[in-house]
Formats: structure tokens, sequence, C-alpha cells
């Protein structure tokens, strides 16, 4: 007899895939090949990760929720291939995936957004991923300069991965339902960002810097970041952006004449780290 699933657990914002359609769909955007390995995130109640299974060399699975976890256990011993993991994907020693991972995944929608960032960090042993998305967030990823969409995700996302938005997911396809619109989205990783960055952690710092006050002028964030006036002066008329324009009119070329112009000699304090 097959083990009852446990729950979905709200307090984990568990909504599972039970739409076999968009599975294939997903499985088939990924493009796996038979010797891959093929990277997932909240393997849920396992729909998902045995399609995944049957095309993929090996499948390392990572399931925070420890029912879940058991009853995966149980349900897929078949698949002989798969690597479940306990724990938290945010925790996840990503070092440790083999070069040229795929990841295929249905993120949890409340922690989504940190998870993106993990995954960008970890680039190098990633070769592309297929993320279903809340789809506010995987609207964001591609959103262009100018557009209200545009923010510090959009830039981090652009600036390592190629991002398209694949299609909507209706929320008549998960138990339960959800609130929120989802959208699956491909990334391919860029091993070597196009634009010229030459510090990336204190681009990434300007760009948290730039659109830590939204509603202000770019000259005012980074001076309420604690930048002194004359060197965020300096720093705008080096890199030719006028200070009264806002960050989400930036492009990601700016933003990494910005970062530049911040760092120079005499330059003053750079934009604070996170924490």
């Amino acid at each position: 007899m097959m083990p009852v699933p446990p729950p979905a657990r709200k307090r984990l914002g568990q909504h599972f895939l039970v739409d076999l359609n968009i599975v294939r769909k997903i499985v088939a955007l990924a493009e796996l090949h038979p010797d891959e390995t093929v990277f997932e995130i909240g393997p849920g109640r396992g729909v998902l990760t045995r399609a995944l299974c049957a095309e993929a060399k090996r499948v390392i699975a990572v399931e925070l929720d420890v029912q879940l976890g058991e009853y995966l256990r149980e349900t897929m011993r078949d698949c002989g291939h798969l690597e479940l993991r306990s724990g938290d994907a945010l925790e996840f020693p990503y070092e440790e995936l083999p070069e040229r991972t795929v990841v295929v995944a249905n993120l949890p929608y409340y922690v989504s957004t940190p998870l993106l960032f993990k995954l960008f960090e970890a680039r190098a042993r990633i070769d592309r991923m297929v993320l279903m998305l809340q789809t506010e967030v995987a609207r964001r990823l591609v959103a262009r300069p100018g557009t209200e969409d545009y923010g510090i995700l959009s830039v981090l996302t652009q600036y390592s991965a190629v991002a398209k938005l694949a299609f909507p997911v209706s929320a008549n396809c998960f138990r339960p339902r959800p609130d929120v619109g989802s959208s699956v989205v491909s990334l391919v990783l860029r091993r070597r960002p196009d634009l010229a960055v030459h510090d990336e952690a204190r681009f990434v710092r300007t760009v948290r810097a730039s659109f830590a006050h939204r509603r202000k002028t770019l000259a005012n964030s980074l001076l309420d970041e604690g930048l002194p006036q004359n060197h965020v002066r300096q720093a705008l008329a080096q890199a030719g952006i006028e200070p009264k324009r806002r960050a989400e009119t930036l492009t990601l070329q700016e933003f990494a004449i910005l970062a530049e112009a911040l760092s120079r000699p005499g330059a003053g304090p750079q934009p604070k780290a996170d924490g």
C-alpha cells in the first residue's frame, strides 16, 4: 500500500504541482541530456522529481519538510539515481554541485528571491535553470530599465544570466490552489558576464545602495546609504550620470561605470554591505 502524502503546510508555503502536462512542459524546456545532473529545490510530493529522474543521469533534491522527505524516500525507492537531501536550500553547499548542473525547480515562493541570489552566487557550477516562480517575481527577472518591475533582482539576474519568460501556469495546476499567479522562466547562466565589472562585490553593493530608497533620486539614495555628498557628486559626474535620475532608469552598463567611479582613490567610503 502506498503511503498517504502529508498535507500541505501553510507555514512553508507549500502548493504542490499536480498537472502532468505542466511537468512535461518544464522537462522539455530544460532540454536534459542523459549524462547531466539535475538539482531540484523543494521536490514536494515528487511529481516533477520522477519526471527528472527519467531524463537525467543524477538528480539531487533538497527538501526542508521532514515528513515530505520521509514520504519521498518511501515512494521514490525505484529511482536509484535520486539523491534526496534533507535541509534548507539556503544553507545547501552549492560548491559541491558538479560542474554544469541543471537546476529545475518549483521554488518556494516565500523565499524565492534569496534562493535566486544563492543560485547566482553558485553560477560557476550551474549551466542553466528552469524555475517556477510567482509571476510578479518572474517579471522582475526580465524587466527592462525604466519599467515598474525593474529593480535589484532585474539587474543582478541579467548580470548573471540570460533570462526568458517561458509560459504562465494556472493556479488550478496546484493543490492547494495558490492565491497568486505562477510562471516558468528559463535562465542560461553566464560563466563570464558580458559586463566589464572589476569588483563584483562592489558592483552588487552599488546596485543595492542605488535601489535602497527607490522613491528618491539616485544621488539622495546613495547619500542615505552613508556616502559623503562630495563623493557622490564626483562619482556621478565621472560616470556621466545625472544626479536627479532614479535607479530604475540605469542600465547594467551604467551601474558598472558608477561602481567603478565610486571605488576610485580618494572617493571616500564604499556603499555599505547588507547587514
